[in-house]
């Protein structure tokens, strides 16, 4: 038998389609779905259903019509890339700088599902490649009529301590249709809900998978103790590493003049976020990495370096109103904590004080009816005066750290939230320019490590 007549006999692609869809079964355990293994043997032992049922069978000598033929390709390529996009990878652009200079705005990765397990769709619903809403209507591109409960299916690896992660944002539960890129809650509580729903409203309620995807570095894990100390990370007691990519905010003034803008771009800095105030001669906020902060100490126009480095009591970003979790804590974004992340399995003993730390957990992420009356505390009706946790929780922060909404202002990220890791950059362009010198070459397949 040649190759060839090995590759087309039916009995041999029967049992290679047969295998890899048992193994699929296996990983994702849901034995009801052997049933499909009926239909891999129709498609190709017995072909007694027309399963392809758009697709014309030709009569010998018969000229193809092209129109099907495109329709066909084109069903198959979005059947097999949403399949590919559930279970294994997924591309995704950074929308934002948060996460500058590790990660620009403009960057597309692809981000690998199998990484941390994929999550069995939750949504069934929904339009193929459009994640939440179509892009010129603003309506919602899939259908809560159908929903699923949360599973996750074993990947390769779990989630660690700096990992860069794509998730869900937590806030984006509830999203206002006329700015949805903003915090809700965060309006919520600087203007008042009516006024919020007045100017920005109406409102459109997500489930967890159809909420906007946000991407930072994981700096604690469930059961960890985190704390910021001047703007310095620390778990469990240890200063987290030196990442070449972290960058915090300084005043840098000089003597009298700016400094030249292609120094500036060749440092790497996002000249449309930096702002010099020529009246004070310096600039109020310069992002800079360690090897930039070096190199903007060294030119000679510049007299002095100074780190922005905020203390209690806060002001603008940093009012009560906006850090996590919004009460009156003495934190701010670079001396905050300490603060446990939550485990599943851990329980907590429930008081007045750190109930705002566990509010959004219990009556949210994990489902219950919560209230306070008179001083107790009722969980589904039941008065509590603790409290088990049914999932992982962790804390994300952007490697921009003074440009960066992240878990310092939304606080912690569940588990169910979490969709995978980024592998590498695709592709990076810079809005800023025009093509094709927006196209960031040296990023080009560039690792996310």
């Amino acid at each position: 038998m040649s190759l060839k007549e090995f590759y087309t006999n039916r009995w041999v692609r029967f049992s290679f389609w047969a295998v890899l869809y048992l193994l699929w079964v296996i990983w994702i355990g849901n034995w009801w779905w052997l049933l499909g293994l009926a239909v891999v043997f129709d498609l190709f032992i017995t072909k007694k259903v027309k399963w392809a049922f758009w697709k014309k069978r030709y009569k010998e000598g018969e000229k193809k019509n092209p129109w099907l033929e495109w329709l066909d390709a084109i069903i198959v390529a979005v059947v097999a890339v949403t399949f590919i996009n559930i279970f294994f990878i997924q591309a995704f652009r950074i929308p934002s700088s948060s996460m500058e200079s590790s990660l620009y705005t403009g960057d597309h990765l692809f981000v690998s599902k199998v990484s941390y397990g994929p999550r069995l769709p939750q949504i069934p619903l929904s339009t193929p490649f459009v994640h939440n809403a179509f892009p010129i209507s603003h309506r919602e591109s899939y259908s809560k009529a159908i929903q699923f409960k949360y599973r996750r299916i074993k990947g390769f690896s779990h989630l660690k301590r700096d990992d860069y992660v794509v998730f869900n944002f937590p806030h984006g539960d509830t999203v206002l249709k006329k700015i949805p890129a903003a915090d809700y809650y965060s309006l919520v509580r600087l203007e008042g809900r009516e006024r919020t729903l007045r100017q920005y409203g109406p409102i459109v309620v997500r489930p967890v998978t159809k909420k906007d995807h946000y991407v930072k570095r994981c700096v604690a894990v469930a059961g960890d103790t985190l704390q910021v100390v001047d703007g310095q990370v620390v778990v469990n007691g240890t200063p987290q590493p030196a990442y070449p990519g972290i960058q915090l905010t300084y005043r840098v003034e000089t003597n009298g003049s700016s400094i030249n803008r292609k120094v500036l771009e060749d440092i790497g800095l996002n000249l449309n976020e930096l702002h010099y105030d020529p009246a004070r001669s310096c600039y109020p906020e310069m992002a800079l990495t360690e090897a930039g902060l070096a190199r903007i100490q060294a030119l000679p126009n510049v007299l002095s370096v100074t780190r922005n480095n905020d203390v209690y009591p806060p002001d603008w970003p940093d009012s009560p109103e906006m850090l996590f979790p919004f009460t009156e804590t003495g934190w701010t974004r670079d001396n905050y904590g300490p603060l446990w992340i939550p485990a599943k399995g851990a329980t907590v003993q429930l008081t007045a004080e750190n109930l705002p730390l566990y509010r959004r957990i219990i009556e949210v992420y994990e489902g219950h009816a919560l209230e306070v009356s008179e001083g107790e505390i009722r969980i589904d009706g039941a008065p509590a005066d603790a409290y088990t946790f049914a999932m992982d929780y962790y804390f994300m922060m952007g490697d921009n750290r003074h440009n960066s909404l992240d878990s310092r202002y939304w606080g912690f990220v569940p588990e169910d939230h979490v969709v995978g890791r980024p592998l590498f950059v695709w592709l990076s362009t810079d809005a800023s320019r025009a093509f094709p010198k927006n196209i960031r070459w040296k990023r080009f397949l560039k690792g996310c490590k």
